[in-house]
């Protein structure tokens, strides 16, 4: 059995061609912010990847797009963290529109139709404050809502079509009590700028780059109000958690495949590196299963994820430092996308909520108290 078979014969069913054609681009191409990988993705319908078919998307469960994920960030890495990121608003916004929010659900399909790329200007990963916890702040001016603020990183800055924002809504200025919504902004509207603040070259494809708003004017209709949202909060969380883990274990799985290839006797070895990627897979599986079924999707489960993403963490540290021992020196010497493979994939432990920052609060959490998280 092919080690990474099943996961590119869903990304093949889902998005067909995509796989061969990041394949036969050289992964120094793919990697760079103005690389082919981004448009290869839209082209072949990746925007709608989660959207209802209802809704002319592509309707893959969780379950499924865990394995696209992992089959992109076999490939390109880059690809792999910035389309988790167009995947989290995606996920949002169909919570939203569960909601009854007409607007949400006309969005959702203009996305999957014209294959539009959401910029995510959320404080991810940040589930004390909420997922949706203001990044900038909005007022009322004749008419329009206006926004300023920044959002740095931002995945796909430079591809986006809409950035999806958290804001703090405020009604008559700035001492008054904010309400918090989600704006819409088209990403040529006036007062948005991006420039450069992603300085190294591992996942430079991923255009993280810094998004500014300055007084961006925005249709009342297209801020989005979010009382009683913890539920969608939740379930954008898990998604997150999800996509990205997921993303990260295809790097490590990158590394993995060549070590396959490879004419060793060290068949103990090998087995056990195969053990902990494939074990760190299935942990992401049993939480896909329960969002996939609408079961228990609550803060139990969102501990759950969390615990999987750390101990995935950990499996892709010690995956990738055996692969690479056993691929050899020449190895490392000779090819590029091994020590690329090696730096990207322990990024993963960047991203928020950090374990140092998170672990007191799962514990507190598994002995029965609300999970807050700094």
């Amino acid at each position: 059995m092919d080690f990474l078979a099943e996961d590119r014969d869903t990304l093949d069913r889902f998005l067909p061609g995509l796989d061969q054609q990041l394949a036969s681009v050289p992964l120094t191409k793919l990697e760079v912010r103005d690389g082919p990988a981004v448009e290869l993705f839209r082209e072949a319908g990746g925007p709608g990847l989660l959207i209802p078919q209802e809704l002319n998307g592509h309707g893959a469960s969780a379950s499924a797009a865990i394995r696209v994920q992992r089959a992109i960030g076999a490939r390109s890495p880059s690809l792999a963290v910035a389309t988790t990121m167009h995947h989290f608003s995606v996920a949002s916004l169909i919570e939203l529109q569960r909601g009854e929010q007409r607007l949400a659900w006309m969005l959702l399909q203009a996305i999957a139709e014209q294959r539009r790329l959401l910029a995510s200007g959320f404080a991810e990963g940040v589930h004390s404050q909420g997922v949706f916890s203001p990044t900038m702040q909005a007022r009322r001016v004749n008419g329009k809502v206006l926004i300023s603020g920044s959002k740095k990183p931002c995945s796909l800055a430079h591809s986006m079509d809409i950035l999806t924002a958290s804001v703090a809504l405020f009604a008559d200025g700035a001492d008054d009590r904010p309400t918090f919504a989600v704006a819409l902004i088209p990403a040529k509207t006036p007062g948005i700028s991006v420039s450069d603040f992603w300085g190294s070259s591992i996942l430079a494809g991923a255009q993280s780059d810094a998004v500014t708003l300055t007084d961006v004017a925005v249709d009342p209709d297209l801020v989005l109000a979010m009382d009683g949202a913890a539920g969608v909060q939740t379930v954008s969380f898990l998604w997150f958690e999800l996509l990205i883990t997921a993303s990260y274990l295809g790097m490590a799985s990158a590394l993995v495949e060549r070590m396959l290839a490879i004419d060793r006797s060290e068949a103990t070895t090998r087995a056990a590196i195969v053990a902990d990627v494939e074990s760190a897979m299935s942990s992401l599986f049993a939480v896909a299963q329960d969002i996939d079924a609408k079961k228990n999707i609550n803060d139990r489960l969102l501990v759950h994820a969390l615990l999987c993403r750390y101990a995935a963490q950990d499996a892709i540290s010690r995956s990738v430092s055996s692969a690479v021992e056993l691929l050899g020196g020449r190895s490392f010497i000779k090819d590029d996308e091994v020590s690329y493979f090696a730096s990207a994939s322990r990024a993963l432990a960047f991203h928020p909520p950090q374990r140092i920052r998170a672990s007191q609060a799962i514990l507190d959490a598994l002995e029965g108290s609300p999970l807050k998280l700094d």
